[in-house]
């Protein structure tokens, strides 16, 4: 029975947490207007705006018909699609369709296929946050660390759900025990108090009967 309310605790606990997580998510594409509103930078071509290891926050919301000079843009890479790119604006290159070209800060000029033609087609979003190196963490949870957290993580809910029922079990037993001494002393008193009823009755019998046989005597 134990065993039972623990498992269904855990699972209980599991889907809770991914409904929480699958909620924020949601929650945060509508709010930033992308499917991955989260970026960790992989090199250093924007340096030294953006280090290895930040993360960028991106505003999908932005129209790609706004973008100017100078904004920072993800976007994929338009030779292959292959790869997510985080450069800057460097220039307009038509109006109609919109086509710009991006370089990196840290690099010395732009690269055909990867820095242009960028179109709507291309474009993710705008950079509108910077956190840094935050993106450290990723590197702690990949494989095998990853496992390791999400096992500590489920066997401190089995050991929190078990050590949940146990006290439980423990009050219920305690509260049952209590009521049932109670019990028990309150008839050991009633039957205290009628034993003593009984003597004293016995006594006043044997008391009245020798006091008839002494007027008889007489």
């Amino acid at each position: 029975m134990v065993k039972k309310s623990i498992s269904k605790g855990v699972i209980k606990d599991i889907l809770i947490v991914a409904v929480a997580v699958l909620v924020i998510w949601i929650g945060l594409q509508v709010a930033f207007g992308t499917q991955n509103p989260f970026y960790v930078v992989a090199s250093g071509s924007m340096i030294p705006v953006l280090q290895v290891y930040d993360i960028i926050v991106i505003q999908g919301h932005e129209p790609f018909k706004e973008i100017q000079v100078g904004d920072i843009i993800v976007f994929d890479r338009p030779s292959d699609h292959n790869r997510v790119i985080v450069h800057r604006v460097e220039s307009i290159l038509n109006e109609d369709p919109k086509t710009v070209r991006t370089k990196g800060d840290a690099n010395p000029t732009w690269i055909r296929g990867t820095d242009y033609p960028i179109t709507e087609e291309e474009y993710i979003g705008k950079v509108a946050y910077i956190i840094p190196q935050v993106g450290y963490i990723t590197e702690i949870l990949k494989p095998p660390m990853n496992y390791i957290i999400i096992a500590i993580v489920i066997g401190i809910m089995i050991i929190k759900q078990f050590t949940g029922n146990k006290k439980d079990v423990k009050d219920i037993v305690s509260k049952e025990t209590l009521e049932e001494l109670s019990d028990i002393g309150k008839i050991e008193v009633d039957s205290e108090y009628s034993e003593d009823i009984k003597k004293s009755e016995i006594t006043e019998k044997k008391i009245d009967d020798s006091d008839k046989s002494k007027e008889n005597n007489q």
